[in-house]
């Protein structure tokens, strides 16, 4: 069944006016076709294994909500309890006491079914009645054998039952190994799994080995099968020139490249120009991934399956195998490439007023880095002014057009967040030298502004041709979260204007204005981004909330992302009136799987860079034992109360260890109260720490208050 008629079906049943119907009646509203009857009777019953809808004993399907039933993900406590995750829009997780998780584990799909009502502010209880789908069948952990047996404990601490592995599994692992282990019994009454070893990383607290962990508990594949590879090295080879021949030539433009320093994949380059009318001419010119990796190919099915590049501080998990990535495909400097281009005519309030995209070749004439530029622009560096004296000029205009963008975007409400990123600097050993905030100087912003405007005015134009499409998709908060958000910010004298159903990022761009300079600046920035609902590729434009783009789209970065290298196809065929019925068909079907796989995999690639990044800060800190920091409060809990340095590192504050006072949490304004005292530690109060204990293993820090100013409520 195509995914129209699932999301049809789907849509059908859990509006509130439908009426039970048995499956020959849904046939008859479908307009299935009795050679297909078969098949539409298969596809419920797959809905119904997988949770999606419920069949009565009368046999009437219904959604499993008007059953009783809750479908979504277990989230699993390392305590034994857990929560799931509902499938459904703003509906609040439920609660799984310990006894009611039935062998459920960590991530796994399933049917809860409702024991308690939601009352109050005190959440729904359930129990699961049935695991759908085992989302993991592998597990990350340390090995602890015996004579006889062993036990494999997972890294992952939601992962809260160790795994049994008899002997004949140990696979040569020794004891505080790192291991990967292949789940071959589920738990059930009370037992606890049993699985064998399958692959051995090497000793518990080896850095390589700890980063390999990471990639695997994260399920990130390395390394590139052999016939992938054998298809790229077959690929990679010169232009033909009947491929230069049929392109528009942009060689002999002023074209170059602006990236970090270490940067090896460039995928995008731009050109720049002042007309006599006072608008700017602005070239994006892209990689032409495409033209190397064909639909359906091994290649494609490969990238297709990573769908991201994941970066690892030091190490590059690519999309694409290096020989593309980094060869062929990178707009490497005086080197023809094949490259997709979109030429923009912008006028002086940052409108685009005409643009042309076309399959191009270029010929890079500088390969910049951010330091180059920034310290032309911002430190008028003689030297390097010299040294690049034929694209000054194009430096300035690119500044002056940049500027004019950011105005543009700030005057329709785009939300910008001042958030420190932290640059992890590792020595020759591998050891953390340093960490400290990633600067974004004005070459950052400037191919940040160039990159928005090219990925907005793709998403306008071909939504407008009404082609299958893979947007990128910022939805509107929830009404409750604003709710949330309007509360905490209330305590600090501020408040959101408006609608909070229908909140207008204008509104929330206030707020960030307001705070910008003062103490909680960036607890209040982390609270409304916790509000927001989460990024995602969507074959459906429902625009950008953050960027208050009506239309967006990633089109800049094939090299290491799937939905720029899926929309680049769609653009040459339509280039090419390639698109007829029949290819619209396919391509609706083919941009619905990659939004849904590129925003699973982006996700799992966000997850496993901070993973890294917190084993870095915790290495980092291990050896500051006993050492003072100044910090801010940047997140309160019921059992402590985080702190962020002004390195970004986090570390915790126990509540047990604060032994001055009995604390109460206050959850409603994000702060705790000393029972006795009335001192009030609360979400960006600066506070001096001392660090007391580190474990690299969980990655964990914590932090025991040296002084705070005196503060007292009534």
């Amino acid at each position: 069944m195509t995914p129209e008629i699932r999301k049809n079906l789907l849509g059908l049943i859990n509006e509130e006016s439908y009426q039970p119907l048995r499956k020959e009646e849904l046939a008859t509203i479908f307009d299935i076709h009795s050679s297909e009857m078969p098949l539409f009777y298969n596809f419920i019953s797959e809905l119904e294994e997988e949770g999606h809808i419920n069949i009565t004993k009368k046999e009437k399907i219904v959604s499993p909500e008007s059953a009783g039933n809750f479908v979504g993900k277990f989230i699993s406590h390392k305590k034994g309890f857990g929560f799931v995750e509902s499938d459904g829009e703003n509906e609040q997780d439920l609660f799984i006491p310990a006894g009611d998780v039935n062998g459920a584990m960590h991530n796994d799909r399933v049917i809860a079914e409702v024991v308690v009502p939601a009352q109050d502010d005190k959440r729904a209880e359930g129990k699961i009645v049935k695991i759908v789908k085992r989302e993991v069948d592998t597990v990350v952990g340390v090995f602890e054998p015996s004579k006889a047996f062993g036990f494999v404990v997972p890294d992952n601490k939601k992962f809260n039952k160790d795994i049994y592995v008899p002997k004949r599994f140990f696979s040569g692992a020794r004891a505080q190994d790192k291991v990967v282990c292949k789940i071959t019994v589920w738990p059930e009454e009370g037992k606890k799994p049993e699985g064998k070893i399958i692959e051995v990383l090497g000793h518990k607290g080896d850095r390589g080995v700890e980063i390999d962990s990471i990639i695997r508990e994260h399920g990130l594949p390395e390394e590139f099968p052999k016939k992938v590879v054998f298809e790229a090295e077959s690929v990679a080879v010169e232009i033909p020139k009947e491929e230069i021949s049929r392109r528009s030539d942009l060689r002999d433009l002023k074209i170059f490249t602006i990236d970090g320093e270490d940067a090896k994949d460039l995928d995008d380059a731009v050109s720049i120009e002042k007309l006599e009318n006072g608008n700017y001419k602005l070239g994006v010119h892209i990689a032409d991934v495409t033209h190397y990796v064909k639909e359906k190919s091994k290649l494609d099915k490969e990238a297709l399956k990573r769908a991201t590049s994941v970066y690892l501080v030091d190490k590059v998990i690519p999309m694409l195998p290096r020989i593309l990535s980094n060869g062929v495909c990178s707009l490497n400097p005086f080197e023809d490439k094949l490259t997709l281009s979109i030429i923009m005519e912008i006028d002086k309030k940052g409108n685009v007023v005409k643009h042309d995209i076309l399959e191009s070749v270029v010929n890079s004439k500088a390969r910049m880095t951010y330091t180059e530029v920034s310290d032309i622009l911002e430190k008028d560096d003689e030297k390097l002014k010299k040294t690049f004296e034929n694209l000054v000029e194009e430096f300035k205009i690119s500044e002056e057009l940049a500027r004019i963008l950011m105005d543009k975007r700030k005057r329709r409400g785009s939300i910008d967040f001042d958030f420190p990123e932290a640059k992890i600097i590792l020595d020759s050993e591998g050891k953390v030298a340093d960490i400290k905030d990633y600067e974004r100087r004005i070459s950052n912003k400037i191919i940040e502004e160039f990159m928005l405007i090219s990925n907005e005015t793709i998403a306008e134009h071909y939504y407008w041709m009404n082609l299958p499409f893979v947007y990128r998709i910022h939805e509107i908060p929830s009404q409750e979260k604003m709710e949330n958000l309007s509360n905490f910010i209330s305590a600090f004298g501020y408040h959101i204007k408006g609608d909070l159903e229908e909140v207008h990022p204008k509104a929330l761009q206030a707020v960030v204005e307001q705070i910008k300079g003062k103490k909680e600046e960036r607890a209040v920035s982390s609270i409304m981004l916790r509000s927001f609902r989460q990024a995602k590729y969507s074959p459906e434009c429902h625009g950008h909330f953050g960027l208050a783009a009506k239309f967006y789209s990633h089109f800049t970065s094939p090299i290491r992302r799937y939905p720029d290298l899926q929309i680049h196809r769609i653009i040459k065929e339509s280039l090419n009136n390639k698109i007829n019925e029949k290819r619209q068909t396919q391509l609706t079907t083919i941009v619905e799987y990659a939004s849904t796989q590129s925003s699973e995999q982006e996700r799992k690639a966000e997850l496993a860079e901070r993973d890294v990044h917190d084993f870095y800060k915790a290495m980092y800190m291990n050896d500051k034992v006993g050492e003072e920091f100044d910090g801010n409060i940047s997140g309160v809990t019921s059992f402590g109360i985080f702190v962020e340095l002004e390195n970004t590192i986090e570390g915790l504050v126990r509540l047990a260890d604060m032994d001055d006072d009995f604390y109460i949490f206050d959850e409603k304004n994000y702060c705790v109260i000393g029972e006795h005292t009335k001192r009030m530690y609360k979400i960006g109060d600066p506070l001096r720490i001392k660090v007391d204990k580190v474990n690299v293993d969980l990655r964990e820090i914590d932090f025991s208050i040296v002084k705070k100013e005196e503060e007292k409520i009534d």
